[in-house]
């Protein structure tokens, strides 16, 4: 395959002709057009478009371009309406290793419950999972986010989910990306998050903050980011000290839930953007930019929740 693209693109020819071959050979339109059009997928989009309309494509699918997912992550949990005991033993029972304990900061090498004085609602709780791996760790939260849904865990406004990326690789410059392309996408994000998390006490706005991309451009390191830019306070849309304190990356901004479809579209959402911002700045901060470091299923769904949420 990658033989055939590299022919394809050594040929002398038009870019829209390049353009034609690469969709014929089943190439993902972001693929195609991070190849030939230097991330132009509007350029790549309407190639497909007049294809499509002449009946040349036939019965071409797409395949999804998806690369290995490999990040250490972790993520909290928090709801209400069961019983720690009652969650604990039906976690361990499906092969969680679980335990209940009192409130801590703490990384474990099990996934542990503890409490949380800002949440609302009976027999609350935050679930904190240990270091997860890759596709590995996605397939174990799929397991949690089942037995949550078996047991009858419910959510409500004062419920959100965090997302930890381990942040050992992360130099300054790719921080000071991800802050500013996270900040530069507030907005859209935003249209597909319900109104509670949109600017929420405990998950602050990026973009409000004035002199944003001037004043993390200055920053010389990540402790004087965190005085001068958030004051060190970690309640942002990300966490300014959870690496000093976790030497991780936090995102905190994603309304509670128990679906697994929800925090995995997340998960990966935010890898995308992390790896996007190794390299990138954003510069169209709209839904449709987002096929630049995203595949057409994870942008399709995010649009149907930007309109279910409207």
């Amino acid at each position: 395959m990658e033989t055939l693209i590299q022919n394809i693109l050594g040929q002398t020819t038009t870019k829209t002709n390049k353009i034609q071959k690469l969709i014929l050979l089943g190439l993902t339109r972001k693929r195609i057009a991070e190849l030939v059009t230097n991330g132009n997928y509007g350029f790549v989009q309407n190639v497909y478009a007049k294809m499509r309309l002449q009946g040349q494509l036939g019965n071409i699918t797409q395949t999804i371009s998806t690369n290995t997912f490999n990040r250490q992550f972790g993520v909290e949990f928090e709801a209400y309406n069961v019983e720690k005991t009652t969650l604990k033993n039906k976690l361990n029972a499906a092969g969680i290793n679980c335990e209940i304990e009192g409130y801590n900061h703490t990384t474990r090498s099990h996934w542990k419950i503890v409490t949380d004085g800002s949440l609302t609602g009976y027999n609350t709780f935050e679930l904190v999972s240990p270091i997860l791996k890759g596709e590995s760790g996605l397939k174990e939260l799929k397991t949690v986010c089942r037995v949550l849904g078996e047991c009858g865990a419910k959510i409500n406004k004062s419920c959100g989910i965090h997302v930890h990326f381990d942040a050992a690789g992360f130099d300054l410059d790719l921080w000071k990306r991800t802050y500013i392309n996270y900040a530069r996408l507030e907005r859209v994000i935003d249209k597909f998050m319900p109104a509670s998390r949109r600017n929420n006490n405990y998950c602050k706005s990026l973009k409000k903050i004035s002199n944003f991309e001037s004043k993390i451009n200055g920053s010389e390191n990540l402790n004087q980011m965190a005085l001068t830019v958030f004051g060190s306070n970690r309640y942002y849309k990300i966490n300014p000290v959870s690496y000093s304190r976790h030497n991780t990356c936090e995102f905190r901004q994603h309304s509670g839930t128990v679906e697994y479809e929800k925090i995995s579209g997340w998960i990966k959402f935010l890898n995308n953007l992390v790896e996007f911002s190794k390299s990138n700045l954003i510069t169209d901060a709209t839904l449709e930019g987002l096929r630049r470091f995203n595949d057409d299923e994870l942008v399709n769904y995010y649009k149907q929740r930007t309109i279910k949420l409207a």
